[in-house]
C-alpha cells in the first residue's frame, strides 16, 4: 500500500479539495463519544495528509497519524498542533509501547489490504496498540454495491491557478478475488508554459461483506458494535458504497 499515493501526492489535496474533512470529522467525533469512554488519545492509521489529523486534534484529541508514504507524511508534516504527531508506517507494522483509545483507518484504508494476510496483520496489530475496550473504526468498500453497481470509467478534472489535473479512472474486475483494480491515468498541465506530464498508478481495491468482516473481527479479538454507511446513520444496502464499522477490543 506505500506506493499507492508517491507518484501523485502532491496533487492529492488538489484532487480531493471537494472532500468534506469537517464533515466527515465530525461524524467520527459523533462516533468516539457514541460508542467510547471518554475517548482522548487516537491513532490514525493511513492518516495521508494530515487533514482528518489536524480537525481532531482542535477538537481536543491527541493524535498520531501513521502513513506509508513518505510524500504525503512531508505534506502532512506541514500541519502543526502540539497534539499530534505524524510516524512513517504501515497499519501492519507499526510499534509504539502507546496504547490508545482508539484506532481510525478512514477513507478505505482496509480495502488496499488485498489477501487475507495483510488483512490478519493489520487487525491483530490494530488491537495490540488499543486499550481494554479500545475502538476501532475504519470504511471499506462494500461488496453488495460494487456487484450491483459495477465500477466505471470515470474522469474528474480539477484545477487550481497553476495547474490543471485530469484523473482517468479505469477500473478492472477481479470477480472471484473481491478486488477491483483502478488504473489512473493522471495527466498534469502547468499553465504557465503548457506543459503536460502523465502519472501512472493501479490502486487495487478489496470489497468486503459484513460477515467477511464480522469473521476478521472476531479471529482479531474485537466485537463488531456497530454497522451503517459512512457519513450516515443507514443500514447498508445495494447503493451503498462505503460502509463504516465501528469494533470494540475485548
Amino acid at each position: 500500500m506505500s506506493g499507492n499515493f508517491n507518484a501523485y501526492s502532491s496533487y492529492y489535496d488538489l484532487i480531493y479539495k471537494d472532500k468534506d474533512y469537517v464533515g466527515e470529522s465530525e461524524y467520527i467525533l459523533n462516533l468516539l463519544k457514541t460508542y467510547g469512554n471518554n475517548v482522548q488519545t487516537v491513532v490514525e492509521f493511513g492518516s495521508g495528509t494530515g487533514k482528518h489529523a489536524l480537525l481532531f486534534c482542535q477538537n481536543g484529541l491527541s493524535v498520531v497519524g501513521v502513513e506509508p508514504s513518505q510524500e504525503m507524511l512531508n505534506i502532512a508534516n506541514n500541519n502543526s498542533h502540539p497534539n499530534l504527531s505524524f510516524k512513517l508506517d504501515t497499519i501492519a507494522t507499526y510499534k509504539s509501547d502507546n496504547r490508545y483509545d482508539a484506532a481510525l483507518s478512514l477513507f478505505h484504508v482496509i480495502s488496499y489490504l488485498n489477501t487475507n494476510k495483510e488483512l490478519r496483520e493489520a487487525f491483530e496489530n490494530v488491537n495490540k496498540h488499543l486499550k481494554e475496550g479500545g475502538l476501532f473504526i475504519f470504511d471499506v468498500w462494500y461488496s453488495a454495491a460494487v456487484l450491483n453497481l459495477v465500477p466505471e470509467k470515470r474522469t474528474k478534472t480539477i484545477e487550481n491557478d497553476l495547474i490543471q489535473v485530469v484523473r482517468y479512472a479505469n477500473p478492472i474486475n477481479h470477480w472471484n478475488k473481491n478486488i477491483i483494480d483502478v488504473n489512473y491515468d493522471i495527466e498534469i498541465t502547468e499553465k504557465n508554459d503548457k506543459l503536460k506530464h502523465h502519472i501512472k498508478e493501479t490502486h487495487s481495491m478489496r470489497h468486503f461483506s459484513i460477515p467477511e468482516i464480522e469473521m476478521l473481527a472476531h479471529v482479531a479479538g474485537f466485537q463488531i458494535l456497530h454497522t451503517e454507511e459512512f457519513g450516515t446513520s443507514n443500514l447498508p444496502g445495494p447503493q451503498t458504497w462505503g460502509v463504516c464499522f465501528v469494533l470494540k477490543k475485548l
